[in-house]
């Protein structure tokens, strides 16, 4: 039985202003599967999510999202849609507690018999829940990135999208984070990863693309990516 494609990136062209920076770019999430996309950094990555949430329209190209074409929608219909990103940076509001950042963002968009609410949150990340009266910037940068992936589940959305996932954090740190991802592919979450740690990357997902300079070098699943070490420090350099 075929597995359900939950976003197919076809031939997509992606620029800013005159400088394009995406050349017919290819990338396709199965539904409750693990993707990434790697590469180094200015290669494209962040624009192809800004792509897929709309902030950086397609030039040509499609994006279909649920099997509906989502390259020409706005960004608001698209998270409405079920797509969540932990961005870059992690951008969490600094002024809000960590209870009032997740209450923010709680809305149920997957119809999911089991939805993420604040006490799976908790479960997830306990050190949430301690510091539930803490404001945004009274966090560690560890803890922030907990609090953006918490916001962003608070969604129940049908994708989340990690960029950078572990860009600055402490090791052990980066290893919650990859249990955490671990946990949410057992419960079946679509994800798509944009870090740059390819040895922790290749047990979490199943599919990978490497990008260079906008462009697909290479795609294909885990066994192949990791018999190739050659490749990944080619165009990632870990």
């Amino acid at each position: 039985m075929a597995t359900e494609t939950l976003l197919a990136i076809t031939d997509l062209d992606t620029a800013y202003g005159s400088s394009q920076v995406l050349f017919g770019l290819n990338l396709h999430i199965p539904a409750g599967g693990v993707a990434t996309l790697l590469g180094r950094n200015g290669m494209g990555k962040t624009t192809t999510v800004r792509s897929i949430l709309g902030l950086t329209p397609a030039r040509s190209g499609s994006i279909r999202f649920r099997g509906e074409r989502i390259d020409q929608l706005s960004p608001d219909r698209i998270a409405r849609m079920g797509v969540a990103v932990v961005p870059e940076g992690r951008q969490i509001f600094p002024n809000l507690t960590v209870l009032e950042n997740l209450k923010a963002f709680a809305a149920q968009r997957n119809a999911s018999p089991t939805p993420w609410t604040l006490e799976r949150i908790y479960h997830l990340f306990p050190v949430l829940e301690k510091r539930a009266r803490n404001m945004g910037n009274q966090l560690s940068g560890g803890e922030q990135q907990m609090l953006a992936i918490g916001r962003a589940l608070m969604t129940n959305p049908h994708l989340l999208i990690l960029d950078e996932a572990t860009e600055g954090l402490a090791p052990l740190i980066r290893e919650d984070i990859w249990a955490c991802l671990a946990t949410l592919r057992a419960q079946g979450q679509s994800i798509l990863v944009i870090d740059k740690y390819v040895q922790r990357l290749l047990p979490l997902a199943q599919q990978h693309t490497l990008i260079e300079r906008g462009r697909v070098v290479w795609s294909g699943d885990s066994p192949t990516l990791a018999a190739q070490p050659d490749l990944w420090h080619q165009y990632v350099g870990i």
